[in-house]
């Protein structure tokens, strides 16, 4: 065995099996565990997805928000046990792989266009409808 192989082999243990599934410019709220002395709970944390890095064990994404007239940032691990669940508040549509110029921006210069997806077809190409031959015939006078 290559050292790569014990690598990826060790890896797969400790991976996500299904990692949802999002983008850059995506908003997503994220749960986060949180312990606190001997109890733990939920916090969230939603903001847009700037930047997503790497790829196995160590993939991370970027997450940006603006919140009470601050700006804040926050790395994640995708595969991290902390992380209780990702989901996607909205789809954003975007041309960058990163979006850094987001940060500092506020009101219309920071506004991510919305990307709609027509339900039970993600990722499916959809059928046009088979036109019917109307049975009626047109009469003149």
């Amino acid at each position: 065995m290559s050292r790569s192989q014990v690598i990826e082999e060790i890896e797969a243990l400790y991976k996500k099996k299904n990692p949802p599934l999002f983008n850059v410019g995506d908003t997503v709220r994220v749960q986060t565990r949180i312990l606190e002395g001997d109890k733990e709970r939920n916090q969230a944390f939603l903001g847009t997805v700037i930047a997503k890095k790497g790829k196995g064990l160590s993939e991370t994404f970027t997450v940006y928000r603006t919140a009470y007239g601050s700006s804040m940032e926050r790395v994640f691990l995708l595969h991290s046990p902390r992380i209780a669940d990702i989901e996607v508040v909205r789809s954003g549509k975007v041309r960058k792989a990163k979006l850094y110029y987001l940060r500092g921006k506020s009101g219309k210069k920071a506004k991510i266009r919305e990307q709609f997806n027509a339900e039970g077809t993600e990722g499916k190409a959809v059928a046009a409808p088979a036109e019917t031959p109307s049975t009626e015939t047109s009469h003149q006078a």
